[in-house]
């Protein structure tokens, strides 16, 4: 039997627990702005990971067509917004498991970026969006030297 060990990342977990804080509160105080809203917004599920040279985000969106994709990095919050197309109307769904319908998520960035260089690729229902980070933060070699006799 295969063992394998996973580096704990406590910032992960409590990621996780302040959102799922922020939909109690959400579901449990405000119920009457869900009421009044005539759409509701779903939450798009996305990657994102850091290298030493950018930050990339990585979002599913099958379906959507990318020039419907609204994408704003103001100031360190990003935000992308877009669509889902509506599901076939006239059919009785035995199973129906993918969401549509307008989505909208928001990321706090707290690494300084190059925002002008900022890239959004789509292929195949997969967004990519690749922002460099600022000529500040990234890592610097410096060159040992030793005097010469």
């Amino acid at each position: 039997m295969a063992k394998f060990v996973t580096r704990w990342d406590p910032f992960r977990e409590a990621v996780t627990l302040r959102e799922a804080m922020d939909r109690l509160f959400e579901d449990s105080f405000v119920p009457a702005r869900r009421q009044v809203a005539q759409e509701r917004t779903f939450r798009l599920p996305l990657d994102a990971y850091v290298s030493p040279e950018e930050i990339v985000i990585v979002a599913n969106m099958p379906g959507v067509k990318p020039e419907e994709v609204e994408i704003t990095l103001e100031g360190d919050t990003l935000t992308l917004k877009g669509e889902r197309p509506a599901p076939l109307e006239n059919v009785d769904y035995v199973l129906q498991e993918r969401t549509c319908g307008k989505f909208q998520r928001t990321l706090n960035i707290n690494i300084p970026v190059d925002a002008d260089k900022a890239e959004a690729k789509y292929e195949n229902g997969l967004l990519t969006l690749t922002i460099p980070k600022a000529e500040a933060v990234k890592p610097k070699t410096i060159q040992v030297t030793t005097p010469k006799p």
